[in-house]
């Protein structure tokens, strides 16, 4: 086996040692010219973060939530006391687009009247006309959004189903590629 010095194999890998250096400086690392340059660690992206962060103020917020039956901010939008981006509106279903969007189309389906349907767990069968009701809605969200050929419709249920407010609720999720497994 050859011995190979150190000034060979810099010079075999100038190019590559070139961009090395380059993303060192951009990331404004600065090493002294005798020291050993070693693999960074990936640094995530502001983006990353930020999403990570929102997903842990919505762990949080979840854990601090309880389902009281108490009028919650989705029962201030329907009486339209708070603004909403309304996308879909009917006799018992209203959609809005949701404040935290977590895909570039997120909007939320909920019945008008909760009707004790403050999580999934707690449907009983006189709700299965307007949980009906939802799931339609939610396909003629995606289709005023232009998403109807992909999209995703997600029901948190409860504090380890990530569920902050306790008026039943449909993510409509879409205009990007959804991973798989989702949590």
């Amino acid at each position: 086996m050859a011995v190979t010095s150190s000034s060979t194999l810099l010079l075999r890998n100038l190019p590559t040692v070139g961009r090395i250096a380059q993303s060192v400086r951009a990331n404004s690392r600065i090493f002294s010219t005798g020291e050993m340059i070693r693999a960074l660690p990936r640094i995530a992206s502001p983006r990353s973060i930020s999403s990570t962060r929102a997903a842990h103020n919505e762990e949080a917020a979840a854990k601090a939530a309880s389902d009281t039956g108490a009028p919650t901010i989705f029962d201030k939008i329907v009486a339209k006391e708070i603004p909403s981006d309304i996308v879909y509106e009917d006799e018992n279903v209203l959609a809005f687009r949701d404040i935290n969007p977590q895909a570039p189309v997120h909007v939320l389906v909920i019945p008008k009247l909760r009707d004790g349907l403050t999580t999934l767990g707690k449907a009983e069968p006189r709700h299965t006309e307007v949980l009906g009701q939802l799931l339609h809605a939610s396909k003629i969200v995606a289709e005023k959004e232009g998403i109807v050929d992909g999209f995703r419709v997600v029901i948190n249920n409860g504090a380890e189903g990530c569920q902050s407010v306790y008026h039943l609720h449909l993510h409509v999720l879409g205009g990007r590629q959804m991973k798989w497994p989702p949590g």
